[in-house]
This record gives structure tokens, sequence and C-alpha cells, in this order.
């Protein structure tokens, strides 16, 4: 069993407005014996996504929001440490839904491998993960966008959104984005290409 100390960040306080550094506090652990059919995993990227903010309230929503103590959500790229699940080795690579901390303990069948030489790692928190499906499922399978229609992206420079836009113009649609601020803009209109971006903080709704 590999001595791993770890950190994890938990929900100290729910956040009233803007999130504080106060809503958050840091704790050490020490992984306990693996299980049969466990894997201790070392995070090595953490993505940070929207619905975090959302789960810290305690509300009705789609996921259920976590308990005060309970460790932040969020899915990552983790490295296999020590293996008791003979689908897996020490040094394989996972995504995993290991949350803001350092290290994890969690069933084999519950981690999906990755394979470093078909994409870069990264990819499976971005275009080739949760972002990308989200993107393909909501444009491609129910948006069914055609040549000559207009698609119109809200928070068109975040991972979902922008891949949005740029699946609405393989389909021959012409791509409006929506961001905030002129940078966000002119990344939409450079970096991007969509064919028309608009500004939501400007007084004129400046298109560019």
């Amino acid at each position: 069993m590999t001595n791993a100390v770890g950190r994890k960040i938990v929900l100290a306080t729910r956040p009233h407005g803007t999130v504080t550094l106060d809503n958050f506090r840091t704790e050490d652990c020490v992984p306990r014996d693996l299980k049969v059919g466990e894997l201790l995993l070392e995070v090595k990227y953490l993505s940070l996504d929207p619905h975090m903010r959302g789960r810290m309230d305690d509300r009705k929503s789609y996921a259920d929001p976590l308990k005060i103590s309970e460790v932040m959500k969020g899915e990552s790229v983790s490295t296999v440490l020590a293996s008791k699940n003979s689908a897996f080795h020490a040094g394989d690579l996972v995504l995993s839904h290991t949350g803001w901390q350092t290290h994890a303990i969690l069933a084999g069948d519950s981690v999906r491998k990755i394979d470093p030489q078909m994409a870069p790692v990264t990819t499976r928190l971005g275009v080739l993960g949760m972002p990308g499906f989200t993107a393909y499922a909501g444009m491609m399978a129910i948006g069914k966008p055609v040549k000559g229609e207009t698609v119109v992206v809200a928070a068109a420079t975040g991972p979902v959104g922008s891949l949005v836009g740029q699946l609405a113009q393989i389909s021959g649609a012409r791509a409006v984005g929506i961001a905030g601020g002129s940078a966000k803009c002119a990344y939409l209109r450079d970096e991007l290409h969509f064919d028309v971006a608009v500004d939501h903080r400007a007084n004129d709704r400046c298109l560019f």
C-alpha cells in the first residue's frame, strides 16, 4: 500500500452571493487500505465547472447539493498509484470523479481508463469529455442545424458554448456568439471564428 498523505478541499460554509475562501476548508487525509476492486488514485488534472457553484447552495436542482464538510465535487484525470482490481495497474491513467482532493480511493467500475496515445489526456476534461459530449448531444442530436440557419450561443467562450458554435458552422449554419467583454468577443472572432460576436456588457450590445 502506498503511504500517500493527501489533501482535500471541503465545503465549510454555504456562500451568499460571491464565493469566498471562507466557504472552503483544506484538510489532510491519509488513504485507508484498499478493498478488493478498488484503486488508489493521485489527481493530475481537475476540471472546474459552472455546476459546482449551484451545488454549494442548499436548494432543489438537477443534482443533490453538497453537504457541509463534504469534499467539493469535480471530475479529474488521475494516475493509479495502487490497485486491487485486475483491470488496472499502477501507472494507468483514468477519468474519474475524485472531487477536489489530491488522492482518492474509488471502485474500478466507477472510472474509465485513458489511452494517452490517442490525444492529450486533458482533452478528456474538455472536447473529448463531458463538455464535448454535452455540446455534441445538444447541437447534433437535438438541435440538428442545417445550412442557412443561424445558431445563437450564450456563454460562447465556455467549454460547451465554444464547441456548439463550431459544430454549428461545420453543419453550414451561421454562428452568433454572446460573451462578456471585448477580450472574449475578440477570442470568439479571432480564435474560434464565430461569424458574429455580441458583447452583452456593452451599452450598445456591440457586434464584432
